[in-house]
């Protein structure tokens, strides 16, 4: 742990954050998700009304599978490497210092894919707006944000998964 986090001040090495690869999609869904890991920074730093997270895609690896958030806004930031941004208008490459916006309820699905040999980093920024719902063309699930902060996933056609 660095000085910074023993001091508990505001400021803190992303290092300090323990880095996860888990993913609350359903069981069928996980594994094509495990191939990215984060670190929570603004859970870290006790943020409530937005999320930070420092996302790793190795190589081979996506962020998520296409999606589209009812009511959240997302920023994403390319730190290192280069990934493929593809979008509901088809597949854009990123380089480290670019960035993209997905303002929330423009339908628009997005995904970022590592096609190289090294890892990717992404500082991705997302608001905690309720009732958030969220759309993936490309597979069979929807989710929708319950009261409790957690995603409840069903098919498109509204059955558990």
């Amino acid at each position: 742990m660095s000085e910074l986090a023993k001091l508990k001040l505001p400021a803190f090495d992303p290092n300090d954050v323990s880095e996860s690869n888990f993913t609350s999609y359903p069981e069928r869904y996980r594994a094509a998700n495990q191939t990215r890991y984060n670190r929570r920074l603004g859970d870290f730093a006790d943020l409530k009304n937005f999320g930070v997270n420092l996302t790793r895609i190795i190589p081979g690896g996506q962020s998520s599978f296409r999606h589209a958030h009812s009511r959240q806004d997302e920023f994403i930031f390319v730190l290192e490497g280069e990934v493929v941004l593809e979008t509901n208008d088809g597949a854009q490459v990123l380089r480290a210092g670019m960035c993209a916006g997905f303002p929330a309820g423009t339908g628009d699905a997005h995904r970022f894919v590592n096609r190289t040999a090294s890892d990717v980093k992404l500082l991705v920024i997302g608001d905690h707006t309720a009732a958030d719902e969220i759309s993936y063309p490309d597979v069979d699930m929807h989710a929708v944000l319950g009261p409790d902060g957690r995603y409840r996933f069903t098919t498109k056609g509204g059955e558990p998964l």
